[in-house]
């Protein structure tokens, strides 16, 4: 049997953000059919903590951002797409300072997810960012952001509470809560 995977691919549109294919695909079981992906070239997203990861509550630096497909404000985590050929460290660092103004002394790996692996190929690399140092945003012209310090306690209220809805600012937060508060 064939292994499964793309056989043949049609582009359906080209955005400025994300593509759209028509993916002819083979799957596990030996059958066909057609898959519609959109094309994504990824992205990095950063937990900036304020405070020192090992105090009893930590601050960390949300940002409360306008998000026309969810209808209204959202809290988020820093994040951006990956330029060509970029880092996603160096991604992070990017947004980190164009969204808040803040540069990061020490900025740590945590994880990489796929935002949502039945319609689109977008991974977004996940990080941790310590000893900020404020300074000037660098807003690009559609980014209406307010910037909330909020302490870890809270933030993970608001996760239980449903008033952070982000996937990836979720799994930020329970990530550094979870692994690097936690052990």
């Amino acid at each position: 049997m064939n292994e499964p995977g793309q056989i043949a691919s049609r582009r359906i549109h080209t955005g400025r953000i994300i593509n759209l294919d028509a993916d002819d695909v083979r799957f596990p079981d030996g059958s066909t059919g057609t898959m519609d992906i959109i094309r994504h070239p990824g992205a990095s997203a950063i937990v900036p903590l304020l405070s020192d990861v090992t105090g009893d509550d930590p601050q960390l630096l949300l940002i409360r951002q306008y998000r026309y497909a969810a209808e209204g404000f959202v809290y988020e985590i820093p994040a951006g797409r990956l330029d060509a050929g970029e880092a996603p460290e160096t991604c992070a660092r990017r947004e980190l300072t164009e969204e808040t103004g803040c540069t990061a002394a020490k900025i740590t790996f945590l994880t990489s997810m796929w935002t949502t692996p039945g319609f689109t190929d977008e991974r977004i690399h996940l990080f941790l960012a310590e000893g900020l140092t404020s300074g000037e945003t660098k807003r690009e012209a559609d980014e209406f952001i307010e910037i909330v310090p909020t302490a870890m306690s809270t933030a993970l209220d608001m996760i239980e509470r449903g008033e952070i809805q982000d996937a990836k600012t979720a799994l930020g937060i329970l990530f550094v809560a979870g692994f690097k508060l936690g052990r």
